[in-house]
């Protein structure tokens, strides 16, 4: 099992081995006394609901970050879908349309703007390409974010030099960094991270965030934006980004005797390539996340999953490239891929394609025992 969008729970009774989860939503064990009142802060503007009075829109999906990350706690993942749109240039560049909206679609407008423009969502430019999003969890992203690049990148093998099918590659950004956040790797840190989703989901801007000025590429109408910007000042950033980075990453269940087999066949028939089971986190500035080992089951590579699941590029991403999801908390998931389109475990596995064909056809060959104790132990990440 390659590369897939975003993995899955399984639907197997937790009687299969499996023990209760620990309790979501809480920071790292341990984070400093300060630390924890600055992550209580942040998960106070993480929950604060915004009104156009107070910067909302004039476009946006939601008004708040934990009205899409709210299952089965704040910082969980949602059930919305998204529309994304992005287009391959002529040059096989991405172009992912800024003047024009790009790349999320908001699917509601204030009353301000429907009054003026007589719409209800943010068009969507005509000859461009589309994909569809689940909002995932955000737990344990402080330590995927500590993982040093070096490391990712030792992983990458984007020649196939060792000729086994498997070319993962980074995303690297203009200025050189590694991307790591995204379904598509396109995002290298969780303060962009952040900016990036109050402008793209809740029309909040900040400080150097501040392109909210247009409709489709038309000039926003006047009147239907009234807050100064910037609409949240870095502090809100900061404290917002705190929280994320120290949210702590989903317990794993404990495994049975048949979740341990399962183990096993994850690593025999490929799995384990791509969704490397402990990546280690380097130096960081808060002690909780330096030099820690994360069962995060992802590389941060992008990876080839075949036209079937192709739809749009992202950076140096192509429609057809994603970033391996990390596995860790799969057991608290309810709809997998990138896009929802799957909704069992066996499912995603059985859509996965391009470098991910082996371990899928791998998989289809199990007998009927050691495919369930794969989808049990699975289940208890």
């Amino acid at each position: 099992m390659k590369p897939t969008a975003a993995l899955v729970v399984l639907l197997v009774p937790l009687g299969i081995g499996c023990a209760s989860p620990a309790k979501l939503g809480d920071p790292l064990d341990d984070v400093s006394k300060n630390e924890r009142a600055e992550f209580d802060k942040g998960r106070a503007v993480f929950t604060r609901e915004f009104e156009p009075g107070t910067g909302l829109g004039p476009l946006f999906n939601a008004n708040a970050c934990s009205e899409c990350h709210e299952e089965p706690v704040t910082g969980g993942h949602g059930d919305e879908i998204e529309t994304h749109f992005a287009l391959v240039r002529p040059d096989r560049t991405c172009d992912v349309l800024e003047d024009r909206g790009g790349p999320v679609v908001q699917n509601h407008v204030t009353p301000a703007l429907k009054e003026a423009l007589g719409i209800d969502a943010e068009p969507i430019p005509e000859g461009v390409a589309t994909g569809r999003r689940t909002t995932p969890d955000i737990f344990g992203f402080g330590l995927l974010e500590a993982v040093p690049d070096k490391r990712i990148l030792a992983h990458a093998d984007p020649d196939d030099r060792d000729r086994d099918g498997i070319s993962g590659r980074a995303n690297i950004l203009p200025d050189g960094r590694v991307g790591r956040f995204g379904r598509k790797a396109q995002v290298a840190d969780l303060a962009e991270f952040t900016r990036d989703a109050f402008l793209f989901e809740q029309g909040i801007t900040s400080p150097g965030h501040l392109a909210e000025d247009t409709v489709g590429g038309r000039p926003l109408p006047p009147g239907v934006d009234t807050v100064a910007e910037p609409e949240i000042d870095d502090k809100a950033i900061e404290e917002t980004t705190l929280f994320m980075r120290l949210l702590a990453p989903p317990a794993p269940l404990e495994l049975g005797g048949q979740a341990k087999k399962g183990r096993k066949i994850f690593e025999h028939i490929g799995c384990a390539d791509c969704h490397t089971p402990v990546l280690k986190t380097g130096h960081s500035r808060i002690e909780a996340l330096e030099h820690r080992k994360v069962a995060a089951y992802t590389d941060l590579l992008l990876h080839d999953m075949g036209p079937d699941l192709a739809d749009i590029c992202m950076g140096l991403a192509a429609p057809s490239e994603f970033r391996t999801e990390p596995l860790m908390g799969l057991h608290n998931m309810t709809q997998f891929l990138h896009d929802g389109r799957a909704r069992s475990v066996e499912e995603a596995i059985r859509l996965h394609g391009g470098e991910a064909s082996h371990s899928r056809d791998a998989f289809a060959q199990l007998d009927d025992k050691s495919r369930a104790a794969l989808l049990a132990f699975l289940g208890c990440l």
